[in-house]
Order: C-alpha cells, then structure tokens, then sequence
C-alpha cells in the first residue's frame, strides 16, 4: 500500500513539473531546462561458497528526466528509472533464484525522483521524491552503485545564515530502497521494496576553518516494514543515530574522527544500545592520496542481532566493495582498512585492504582485497568505462564465504 499511496502524492508533483514547463508567457522559467539522459551497462560475475552456483548478470539502467529553469526561485525535477535484466543467472532478491549468489539490481520501472525545490540567498525547501547524501553516506545516502538507487520522499529543509554554518532537517515518509520498484512473492522483511514511517533527520555543521569543521547530527528512524532479518520483527531497524564528526584538511594531510550512539525508538522492538566510531587518517604525495583508518560498528548481547546498524548508508562504499557486512554482525565488527587513490594513465585507479575482525571478542572474519579503474573512452563524450575486482577470504565459515566479484561497467551521461 506504501508505493500505490506514494505514486498518487507525486502526481500533483509531476503535474505541476509539466505546467511549469509549458508556460511560456512572462515569469517563464529564466534560464534553460535541462534534460536527463543516462545509460549504465554493468556486467557483474561472483563466485561464492556461499550458494550452490555463483552469478552473472548483464544489466542496463536507464534514466530519463528533465530539470526545469528556475522560476521565482522555483524549479521542479521528474526523473524516470528503468532497470532492464539483459542476460545472466543470478538471484536479483525477486526472481527466486536462491540457489544462485546476489546480485541486487530487480528489473522493473518506476519513479526515481519527482520534487519541488525552492532557493533563497540562504538556504532551499525541497519538497517530494529526492536524493539525499548526507555527509560521506555512511548513515543516510542513495547507494548510487546499485541500478536502482535508493531515494526518499518528503522535505528536505537546508539553511545557511552564513558561509560557515548550515543547518538541515529533513521528514521522510518513505523510503524507497534499492530492491524496488516492485516487492513480489519473494520478498522479505530484509528486502522490501519501500518503507513507510515518520524519520526525522537533524544535521548540523560548522565548517570553522579548512583545517577543522564540526558535524551534529540525530536520524530518528521510523522504519516500520524493515528487519535487521527476514525472520527478526518489522521495525527491528528502526532507531536513534546520535553523533559528533570532526574532519578537515591541513597541507598534504587530511583527517576524520567520529563517534555515534544508537537507541531504540519508540516503536522499535528491542532494546538498542550500540556504539560507532571512526578514525581515519589520509596524507597526499604527487597524483596519489593514502588513506588508513579504523571503523568499528559496535555489537550487543540479547536475542536476535542488535549490534549497531546502518540501514539507510550507502553501504557498498564501506567495509569492503564485496559487500559481505551489508548488515553488521551480532557481534558487532571492527574493519581496519589502507589503501590508495592515484591519477593513472588519465584515469583513477584505487586499491584497498581490508582486516575485518569481531568488535566483541575479537575474532577474525576474513580479509578484503580490492582493486579498480576507471577511465573516460576516447572519442565519445560523456561516455567512461569501470574495471573494479573484489576479493574475499573468509576466516569464519559459519558466518561468511569466500567470495569473488568482477565487474564491467559503461555509463554513458548526456
């Protein structure tokens, strides 16, 4: 009943979208519109213990949509997605294949965004279907990497009474995840399509000087269809994210340091204390940028699995690109990772290792090797290509497998 109720609150969105368009009288929107035209082919190919058969899939994605002038201060934005599977055999978490490994992307078209947004010298009101990214993702983003992003629908407010202070808040009344547009038989509490609730987002940030800016931020999280499993109860990932980020940047030296604590919320059904944080230091020579960090996402006694969880992060760009921590084990997990971003051959190519180990207890789960690089092809503009490898080695079978993943990928932006 979520995606049906939310498709009707966005045709006024998109009605309104294609009368500001037409109109071409005075007041018209200054400046020109523009189009949306982007392509992404992905071949993807796993090899994993932790099925019978492995994955290969061949997937398109295609996004259509226009992005209107300003007008007053207003403009509008109607975006369209279609997943198209072109080829493979691999379970897409709708198509029953369970004998097959995971490759998340279910065919299907749907709205991808369709908002409102209002600007002023100091801040803007966005209003309907959007994206949200909020800092480096790790709590609230739009897991872009997948073919079907994740995006969110409600109000996003953003002040800044001066150049160093900004202040955000944000009311979603649904979430509308990476395994949409459709839910079908197979689909479970871990997995939905969409989610409705009442989650509030309260960001904060004061940028003092290049070398230090401040984040505060609460995500009161209403997630009443979502599991932290398909057998835990609905609204087991709902929850308070409270937390304090520190980062900046210092000649050839940049830094971050975080710390999160996580409550239940009134509608969640157990009892969630878990704890986050973060260091993670980077230092630049030449073309070539270093990192080395510590995250660690705290575990929890009780029954059922109530470590500390991100459910609304872009999760595919942290803890390894094999994605074997999508959702943070009982125990909790402490990956302790290094690696490198260079300038190469006129692309980038980027290698990470990761040592991920229990935050309660200590024991080892496996290691992470990964490797990719990216390049625009000559001759055609708008046009890159994407080599990107990942490399798993279990050292706790009873929790993981280890896994290989290779993909291929060409996306083309108008």
């Amino acid at each position: 009943m979520q995606t049906h109720r939310t498709r009707w609150l966005a045709l006024p969105l998109l009605m309104l979208s294609m009368q500001v368009l037409a109109d071409s009288g005075p007041g018209a929107p200054s400046g020109d519109g523009e189009p949306i035209l982007d392509l992404r082919y992905r071949y993807e190919n796993i090899d994993s213990g932790s099925t019978p058969h492995g994955a290969e899939a061949h997937t398109l994605r295609t996004r259509l949509g226009y992005r209107t002038g300003e007008w007053n201060g207003w403009s509008a934005l109607v975006e369209i997605d279609d997943v198209a599977r072109l080829g493979g055999r691999y379970n897409d978490t709708r198509n029953g294949r369970t004998d097959h490994a995971v490759v998340a992307d279910p065919d299907g078209a749907g709205v991808n965004q369709a908002l409102l947004r209002y600007g002023a010298d100091h801040g803007e009101v966005t209003l309907g279907r959007q994206r949200i990214n909020l800092d480096n993702q790790r709590f609230i983003g739009g897991s872009g990497w997948r073919q079907n992003e994740q995006t969110y629908d409600g109000a996003m407010l953003r002040f800044t009474p001066t150049g160093k202070l900004t202040l955000g808040y944000a009311w979603i009344a649904q979430v509308n995840t990476v395994f949409g547009p459709d839910d079908g038989p197979y689909a479970t509490a871990a997995n939905r399509a969409d989610s409705g609730g009442d989650s509030h987002l309260l960001h904060l940030r004061y940028a003092l000087a290049p070398w230090l800016a401040a984040t505060a931020y609460q995500y009161r999280l209403d997630l009443e269809d979502l599991a932290v499993s398909a057998t835990a109860p609905a609204g087991s990932l709902s929850g308070n994210t409270t937390g304090l980020r520190v980062d900046g940047a210092l000649d050839r030296f940049d830094y971050v340091l975080e710390y999160a604590r996580q409550d239940e919320r009134g509608r969640t059904p157990w009892t969630l204390d878990g704890r986050y944080h973060l260091v993670e230091l980077g230092y630049r020579l030449g073309p070539v940028q270093f990192k080395a960090g510590q995250e660690v996402l705290g575990g929890a006694d009780g029954p059922g699995n109530r470590a500390f969880q991100a459910p609304l992060a872009t999760k595919h760009q942290f803890q390894g690109w094999a994605d074997m921590f999508g959702t943070t084990p009982a125990d909790g997990i402490d990956d302790r990772y290094l690696g490198a971003v260079a300038a190469l051959a006129g692309g980038t190519l980027q290698a990470w290792y990761h040592d991920f180990r229990a935050e309660r207890g200590g024991a080892s789960y496996g290691t992470e090797l990964d490797l990719s690089y990216a390049h625009a092809v000559p001759g055609v503009d708008g046009l890159g290509g994407l080599l990107k490898y990942a490399h798993y080695d279990s050292d706790n079978p009873a929790l993981t497998a280890d896994t290989r993943k290779v993909w291929l990928q060409l996306q083309y932006i108008y």
